[in-house]
């Protein structure tokens, strides 16, 4: 994707999305972002639900990172309840 455009942050600090950007991007109202700042840069990133094929992947690869850190199900309960606490 190679859309340039210009845009400008209002009074209260809301920015419009360029509607070239948006249509690109499948942008709809109501979708989130998250905000990522350094310097003189703004970055803008879409937060999305994954699949429930992307997930099943996720899960299946955190379960081969514990198993090969040595992790036990008694390791997760333990961390848990000290989160919890």
């Amino acid at each position: 994707m190679q859309t340039l455009a210009t845009t400008k942050m209002t009074s209260k600090g809301q920015v419009v999305i360029p509607e070239a950007i948006r249509k690109t991007l499948n942008l709809v109202a109501g979708n989130q972002f998250i905000v990522v700042a350094e310097n003189d840069v703004v970055i803008l990133k879409t937060i999305r639900t994954p699949s429930l094929k992307e997930f099943d992947g996720l899960i299946r690869k955190a379960r081969q990172q514990a198993k090969a850190a040595g992790m036990k199900k008694a390791d997760i309960a333990h961390a848990v309840k000290a989160a919890r606490a």
